[in-house]
């Protein structure tokens, strides 16, 4: 169920979402060149590959909080309020796996 941007702050964080996703690539681009090298750091592509984890950790819960706060509608029937909840029931699960 996808959600709507309707202002220009929800505008701002999108850009701001998509800021994080390319610094995240920046960052496994960097890595896919250092191993493509004849001889590389072990230690340095491991310190890219746990910030990149972290990039996408934490881009991964900030997606998760504006859904749930801008994105599911307390007010809406019974039934979408059930199809909302499996939904994010779901994103949560899949989170942790």
């Amino acid at each position: 169920m996808p959600c709507e941007i309707v202002s220009t702050s929800e505008s701002n964080q999108k850009e701001a979402l998509c800021a994080r996703l390319s610094k995240i690539t920046g960052q496994l681009r960097s890595v896919e060149r250092m191993i493509s090298e004849d001889s590389y750091d072990c230690a340095a592509v491991l310190n890219v590959l746990v910030s990149a984890r972290r990039a996408v950790k934490s881009l991964s819960e900030k997606i998760i909080t504006d859904h749930i706060e801008h994105c599911l509608k307390p007010d809406a029937p019974e039934g979408t309020c059930r199809a909302q909840l499996k939904e994010i029931q779901t994103m949560l699960r899949r989170y942790v796996e």
